[in-house]
């Protein structure tokens, strides 16, 4: 009978332990412990997301070394321990960043229509990034039916490519103009949502067609970045391949502990330390903040590896039921070095 404080039961990421070692085998073929889960500072503990990384750091019952640590030397938006208190106010400085500029916001809510909306054919190196928000109005006799009624999309560097007004197919019966700052006279002479579906869908293709899409690298396709992309899109009436999609809603170091979303006021205030939806919001508002939100995850420093996820055809047989035998013998560590993920971390994008 094995004990159960065996380190040999005991999980290298997460530092679970269990009674046998089929337990840990087990446990390895459906935690999908990687390189790309946040991982504390000081005790080098992985977690499935920043959310449980934090209150492993600060939470009810943090450990009291980490916290400790964090306390005196850890940034409270990235999470990351720096080398000494001097080196955290350097880098909270540079981590912790400011809002839309309040005027940018004004002027943007009496935009009209911007389009510089292009198709390069791909000549641009490296994937092209944008982020797309959209806000919508109310229809039907209950007006709770969401229509698209403003659209936003900007580059990496936040400028604004689009900008328009949305004139829905159907009559408007909620303007909903305390969080959309939309009025009649904003929809009276605006593009359709048909012409706004196609040039947007051909935009994000880029000259390339939507079923030869395959991977964000080597095509002409552009990485779409937003949050609730899922609800956007369908507005919107756009169809775009997942795998060209980075949701800030869906993207799970991003996620609660109880893997439900989280706001993108949350998040933005949560890891870029500003407010944002306060009142009127402002589709390039949100734009920006995923945006932001999206770099900082692909900024994120993990390990190389050749074949990073779970579905990849090299990985589906690491932790196959044929292989127990082999697995029990193995230790924990060596278990985790062929573990991989079953997300695509946003790292990969900048590989």
């Amino acid at each position: 009978m094995e004990c159960a404080d065996n380190p040999r039961n005991k999980c290298a990421a997460c530092y679970r332990q269990f009674n046998r070692m089929e337990h840990l085998v087990d446990h390895m073929r459906t935690s999908f412990h990687s390189v790309h889960e946040p991982t504390c500072g000081v005790c080098k503990k992985h977690c499935r997301s920043f959310e449980s990384l934090r209150e492993h750091l600060i939470g009810p019952l943090p450990k009291q070394e980490c916290r400790n640590a964090f306390n005196i030397r850890g940034c409270k938006f990235c999470l990351a321990i720096l080398d000494s208190p001097y080196a955290l106010r350097v880098h909270q400085d540079r981590c912790q960043l400011s809002g839309v500029n309040h005027g940018i916001s004004a002027y943007m809510a009496n935009l009209g229509l911007r389009d510089s909306l292009t198709i390069d054919n791909g000549y641009s190196r490296g994937p092209q990034v944008v982020a797309l928000a959209c806000k919508t109005v109310g229809g039907g006799s209950d007006r709770s039916l969401d229509l698209c009624a403003r659209v936003c999309i900007i580059d990496e560097k936040e400028n604004i490519i689009f900008h328009t007004y949305v004139k829905p197919p159907i009559p408007v019966t909620n303007y909903r103009y305390e969080t959309t700052g939309i009025r009649p006279e904003h929809l009276r002479d605006a593009m359709p949502l048909r012409q706004v579906q196609r040039k947007v869908q051909d935009f994000l293709c880029n000259g390339e067609p939507t079923w030869k899409i395959r991977s964000p690298k080597g095509g002409k396709a552009r990485i779409l970045v937003g949050h609730g992309l899922d609800h956007d899109l369908d507005k919107m009436q756009v169809e775009y391949p997942p795998i060209m999609i980075r949701d800030t809603a869906k993207y799970p170091p991003l996620m609660k502990t109880s893997k439900l979303s989280n706001s993108l006021k949350y998040l933005t205030q949560a890891y870029l330390g500003y407010d944002i939806q306060n009142g009127i919001q402002d589709p390039y508002e949100d734009c920006v903040a995923t945006m932001r939100l999206y770099v900082r995850m692909r900024r994120q420093v993990h390990r190389r590896q050749d074949y990073p996820l779970a579905s990849d055809p090299q990985n589906r047989n690491n932790f196959a039921s044929w292989r127990q035998n082999e697995l029990e013998r193995m230790s924990p560590e060596e278990m985790l070095a062929i573990s991989r993920s079953d997300y695509y971390c946003w790292c990969l994008d900048s590989a």
